[in-house]
């Protein structure tokens, strides 16, 4: 059997982000305002420290300003809560992305409900999953919205295909299930507490792994022909799927890394560039 063909993020998110640059040189031409991102840094965790530092030379490259906001690791949520609010109410701020995870003594939720849905580039409040949820015009989850730009840059159709999503996160599982819902695929959610994952993986015309648990997906458990979407990131760079056995199984498939990850920093700039579009009136 033909080995899988890679879907590349790379190659599609630097075409995104190119096209994303060049409507931020038009906000900022006619505007005289470059869009602005904030990010929100709670604590120093290293790998939250290394994301931001990344999305902030994302931003730079694509003419688009980036505010770093760094609060220490203490910040309670009554005080996540304000910072968010202020940046909510700011005009020359035009999207928002808290970096998670904030801390277990903070209430994740509340600091997500506290940012304006106009400025929620990330994708993660309840009105941005409503707005998902039933295909109104709003901002998609970040990773989910890659996942779909990539299934449509390699022509798959969700229509009428069985999908499984392996996962169900708030800002990744669950609403790349409803991204594929409104694109007409059947969606099937399977968990920790699925019984006998393979047999349901196995009826897959789509799968999207994204449960963190590396190599969950082996090639036996795949349908043949079936795409796979692995928006799994482990240590060592590894996924959520055997990605050795899968390829001989699989018709397409997205490496890791350089599969999903950039085109969820791509679609993040977009939606900040489509944010100001909106604030800025042109």
């Amino acid at each position: 059997m033909t080995q899988a063909r890679l879907m590349d993020g790379t190659a599609l998110a630097r075409r995104v982000v190119g096209e994303t640059a060049q409507q931020a040189a038009r906000i900022t031409e006619r505007t005289g305002t470059a869009p602005c991102l904030a990010t929100v840094l709670v604590g120093e965790d290293p790998a939250s420290v290394t994301y931001v530092r990344m999305k902030q030379n994302r931003c730079r490259a694509a003419g688009i300003a980036s505010r770093r906001v760094a609060l220490p690791a203490h910040t309670s949520t009554a005080e996540l809560v304000g910072t968010l609010r202020e940046l909510s109410a700011d005009p020359g701020v035009h999207g928002i992305l808290l970096q998670h995870p904030v801390g277990d003594h903070v209430d994740e939720r509340a600091a997500f409900e506290a940012i304006a849905p106009e400025k929620d580039v990330d994708g993660v409040t309840f009105a941005s999953f409503a707005t998902m949820s039933f295909g109104l015009p709003g901002f998609v989850s970040c990773t989910p919205g890659g996942i779909l730009r990539l299934l449509d840059e390699y022509g798959v159709d969700p229509a009428g295909k069985r999908a499984v999503v392996v996962g169900r996160s708030a800002i990744l599982g669950k609403p790349v299930g409803m991204l594929l819902l409104a694109r007409d695929a059947t969606v099937t959610y399977c968990h920790s507490r699925t019984r006998d994952l393979s047999a349901a993986v196995r009826e897959a015309d789509i799968v999207v792994a994204a449960v963190g648990r590396p190599r969950l997906i082996h090639g036996q458990d795949l349908k043949p022909g079936a795409v796979v979407i692995d928006a799994g990131y482990n240590a060592g760079n590894v996924g959520d799927v055997d990605f050795d056995s899968a390829v001989e199984r699989a018709s397409l498939i997205t490496p890791v890394p350089g599969g999903v990850g950039p085109m969820t920093i791509a679609t993040l700039l977009e939606q900040t560039v489509a944010a100001a579009a909106r604030q800025l009136g042109v």
